[in-house]
């Protein structure tokens, strides 16, 4: 989470003062005592009368005590730097706010994302072709396995069914996930082919979701830049009314639902997308409209309405769930 600090700024005005027999104010070297030279209180735009009541009769003032708070006790051992026990502070009081347990320290200022990359061993980041299509063929199978489990088990095995097949297709959601972030082939356009037809049963539509994801990593974890998590604040369920915070403890056992809303309102709204986007989310979206419209009619033709929520929707909420609890 991405934090700034302000320092707190303090304003000091003396109280009124008169002068004295005529002499300027002497000077005091007693603790806690700041003195503050005429020039600047002038400098720094302080009226002359907010200091004194009367200089008519005083000759030139030439200082101004003002009072402020005693310095801090020392630390305690062990001993700890000003800066990070206020730091220390500060982040758990920021945590606490936020309704977290504690919020890690920032990363020293000489390091940087390229240091962090470099500990990581480079074989992680060469693309394995031969990896990348074992995925593919995996995630059909057992996709295809699911289908025919599907066609063969009685109505009382059909949840586990559902399940395998529902986790199946979570697969082709990872081979997606892979090309957008390019790891799946050194070929671009094999990458953008493949995510979009891995997208497809899902009704997924692949640049939408490249975008937004790209936004998310840009993003993480930041409270309201984040595109794919979306907290409750606690000001927010505080003040919410007693059906809303209903409403938000309910939220566990519709987790699926929680990420199909998700779905809808963020991947399918050209408005949420920057101009030089809007073409290849187009393109995304006819693609995904097509499978719609052919393949759904293809299901209930071939195996009627019911044939339609055991082959495809079922299945369909057990990617939503893997999704969202991922």
């Amino acid at each position: 989470m991405a934090c700034k600090f302000a320092d707190s700024s303090f304003i000091f005005k003396a109280p009124k003062q008169r002068s004295v027999g005529g002499h300027g104010f002497s000077e005091h070297n007693s603790q806690g005592i700041l003195y503050l030279k005429r020039a600047s209180l002038i400098q720094r735009g302080i009226k002359r009368q907010h200091c004194l009541t009367n200089t008519r009769r005083s000759n030139t003032v030439r200082a101004v005590a003002v009072p402020i708070a005693p310095p801090p006790a020392p630390a305690p051992t062990p001993v700890t730097s000003p800066a990070s026990s206020e730091s220390a502070v500060y982040r758990k009081i920021l945590s606490e706010s936020y309704g977290f347990k504690q919020i890690g320290e920032r990363l020293p200022e000489d390091v940087t994302l390229k240091d962090i990359i470099n500990t990581i061993p480079k074989k992680v980041f060469d693309i394995d072709d031969v990896k990348a299509w074992k995925s593919v063929l995996v995630s059909v199978t057992s996709y295809a396995l699911g289908l025919l489990m599907i066609s063969k088990a009685p109505w009382y095995l059909l949840p586990l069914a559902w399940a395998w097949t529902g986790t199946a297709i979570t697969g082709f959601f990872v081979i997606g996930h892979d090309c957008a972030h390019k790891s799946f082939s050194k070929n671009k356009l094999v990458e953008d082919i493949v995510g979009t037809l891995a997208f497809l049963p899902l009704i997924y539509p692949y640049e939408p979701w490249r975008f937004k994801h790209d936004r998310h990593h840009a993003k993480t974890n930041m409270l309201t830049e984040d595109t794919a998590w979306h907290p409750v604040w606690r000001e927010e369920f505080d003040s919410a009314p007693a059906l809303r915070k209903a409403i938000i403890y309910g939220y566990g056992p519709f987790r699926p639902l929680m990420s199909i809303a998700h779905w809808l309102m963020w991947h399918f709204d050209l408005k949420k997308f920057r101009p030089n986007e809007v073409r290849r989310v187009k393109i995304s979206l006819a693609c995904v409209f097509a499978f719609m419209g052919i393949g759904w009619p293809l299901i209930i033709y071939k195996t009627g309405i019911m044939g339609w929520i055991k082959y495809w929707f079922m299945p369909w909420l057990g990617y939503h769930f893997w999704f969202w609890v991922v």
